[in-house]
């Protein structure tokens, strides 16, 4: 199994740099980028686009598999923001909307600028005990992107259910090394050019059966039950599944990210997963040697490293990729990371 991982990774990906920055945005795999290469020429050439669209739902059912839902549940959009924007439209004036502190602006703004609901914030270890009667949702990200924290979801979700409050969870920064299991919440979403590997310009909503409270704000022609026959005048039958909220599809973007999803299933989250934490376990071993210490972040991949941020500049002159996130040195570890990167990672630090 584990030569079947390497080979697959040594034959997909080949960085011209140390690149730990997979919470930023993930590498391309050679195989996205030949597809979009692809469907650039189906343009230029002038060939219909029937391939491109068909990308769209080879791409979302893929999706679906890796959050074990039903393809019926899963709308395509193109970011966090927008879709957060969907479910915060739902909501009735006044409503209560639990959030966490410093979680990442898409997930939480939109429940703001709507200017009539109760926004709470109170600290990610607390959120599961701040759900109270009259909570109306909870909305978090599985992963802290400043950090790297894993929310505890389990306790989250059985808070929630007995104050009969709705859940919205962002796997963007989860989805891709952390199983997913949509099914256990009421709405969930995630971009997918990072851990999932995939261009710019897609991010999957995961909602209810029945859609819950969601109205179709954003329905153009492709949310029509039949699109090709609804691109004049009002849509007559909205799509009968999720697709009723998707948005005009960014087909370059779906051409690529039908690629990248199918390698993600065939490397398997689960494996993916135990890269990952073992590289990013020792690094932080490294780092206690060098006499630094990690913010608390125990399984993730993401480790975080205050007062290391200033580091930033001279690591990528160095040829070493990371992020400088309020002042902590973000590494974020990936399939395609080893630890021979790691090591260099820890050697020019320690120089």
């Amino acid at each position: 199994m584990e030569t079947t991982f390497e080979t697959l990774v040594r034959a997909e990906f080949a960085p011209k740099n140390t690149f730990l920055n997979t919470a930023s945005t993930g590498l391309l795999p050679a195989r996205t980028v030949a597809a979009l290469r692809d469907a650039v020429a189906i343009r230029a050439e002038g060939r219909p686009l029937d391939p491109l669209f068909a990308d769209v739902e080879t791409a979302r059912a893929s999706f679906a598999r890796l959050a074990g839902v039903p393809v019926t549940r899963v709308a395509a959009g193109a970011s966090v923001a927008a879709q957060t924007a969907l479910v915060a439209a739902a909501l009735p004036a006044g409503a209560e909307v639990l959030t966490a502190e410093d979680d990442f602006t898409s997930v939480v703004n939109p429940f703001h600028a709507r200017g009539d609901l109760k926004v709470r914030a109170v600290p990610l270890e607390r959120l599961a005990e701040s759900v109270r009667p009259g909570t109306a949702l909870v909305a978090v990200s599985a992963v802290q992107s400043a950090d790297g924290r894993v929310a505890d979801l389990t306790a989250l979700r059985e808070t929630a259910r007995a104050h009969g409050a709705r859940t919205y969870i962002d796997f963007s920064q989860a989805a891709g090394w952390l199983p997913i299991e949509s099914d256990r919440y009421d709405f969930t979403v995630s971009i997918t050019f990072k851990w999932l590997l995939g261009p710019h310009g897609a991010a999957f909503l995961v909602v209810p059966e029945d859609f819950g409270e969601l109205r179709p704000l954003t329905a153009g022609w492709v949310a029509a039950e039949e699109p090709w026959n609804s691109c004049y005048g009002p849509v007559q039958e909205l799509a009968h599944s999720a697709r009723r909220f998707d948005t005009s599809p960014a087909l370059f973007t779906y051409a690529g990210l039908r690629h990248s999803l199918a390698l993600v299933e065939e490397l398997g989250v689960d494996a993916v997963h135990t890269h990952n934490l073992a590289l990013a376990d020792r690094f932080r071993t490294g780092l206690a040697a060098l006499g630094h210490e990690a913010l608390p972040a125990p399984g993730s991949a993401i480790v975080s490293v205050p007062g290391l941020g200033g580091r930033q500049p001279d690591l990528a002159r160095a040829g070493i990729e990371l992020a400088n996130r309020a002042g902590n040195l973000r590494a974020s570890f990936h399939l395609y990371n080893t630890s021979a990167d790691v090591d260099r990672l820890l050697d020019v630090l320690s120089g």
